[in-house]
């Protein structure tokens, strides 16, 4: 009985409380030091930030409001600058993924459109300029042969991916997390690198995602993220926690 009445409490602070209801609630922090700590960015691809992408007409008002395009660009060049080690989670989709017999909404909409569409996992044809490739502006910070691009992620988090590898293979224990989206692929990658027992600190204008009537995707990834990364900083916070070191 106690516990379903605290649950009650719960969800009517989420609910029904003022604007400033986060206000009580404790802020862990996150300690920076460049030894150990790395800067995760999710699907920085075409698909997501340009306007040519095929989730544009989706996306695009949260990237744009957010200014995630130069916001994420702030990040890795202070992250290059500074001696911060950086890692890429794409996420890519060969033929054989599309033989896939189930999926949630949006894997069908995803492979439906075209999505992050590759011909080969070891063939390059085609994808110069494509959905799946790098936005043109990060190439130089993404393929300078330092930054680790790790394998694809398949639906949203890094479980199917070896990012968590990478990260323990360079002593890494904390994590900046930015990317794209943020209710999707970096809450999901949020979420197990907790469950992974990493330290997290989300980048709250360095994503975005999805907003169609009725359905905000970044209002819903700000509450969780709220309720469960040990911090949440805006891009300048970060980059001056970075250049701070």
């Amino acid at each position: 009985m106690k516990l379903s009445r605290l649950i009650a409490a719960m969800v009517a602070v989420v609910l029904f409380a003022p604007a400033d209801a986060f206000a009580q609630f404790p802020e862990p922090g996150m300690k920076f030091d460049a030894s150990n700590t790395a800067l995760v960015i999710t699907d920085p691809q075409n698909d997501f930030l340009s306007p040519n992408g095929v989730t544009w007409g989706v996306v695009g008002e949260s990237v744009t409001r957010n200014n995630t395009v130069a916001n994420l660009d702030a990040l890795m060049q202070a992250a290059k600058e500074n001696g911060v080690q950086l890692f890429v989670s794409p996420h890519y989709y060969y033929p054989t993924d599309h033989g896939w017999q189930f999926g949630g909404p949006l894997e069908v909409l995803m492979h439906n459109i075209g999505m992050f569409d590759r011909v080969s996992p070891l063939s390059l044809e085609g994808f110069e300029g494509s959905g799946a490739d790098w936005l043109e502006q990060y190439k130089p910070y993404l393929e300078d042969g330092v930054t680790v691009v790790t394998s694809p992620h398949k639906v949203y988090g890094p479980e199917t991916n070896d990012l968590v590898l990478q990260l323990r293979k360079r002593g890494i224990d904390r994590v900046i997390l930015a990317g794209m989206s943020a209710n999707l692929c970096v809450e999901a990658h949020l979420r197990e690198l907790l469950e992974q027992g990493f330290e997290v600190a989300v980048v709250s204008n360095a994503t975005a995602a999805a907003e169609v009537p009725g359905l905000n995707g970044f209002d819903s990834a700000m509450t969780n993220f709220r309720f469960i990364a040990n911090a949440m900083w805006t891009t300048e916070e970060a980059v001056n926690t970075m250049s701070s070191n």
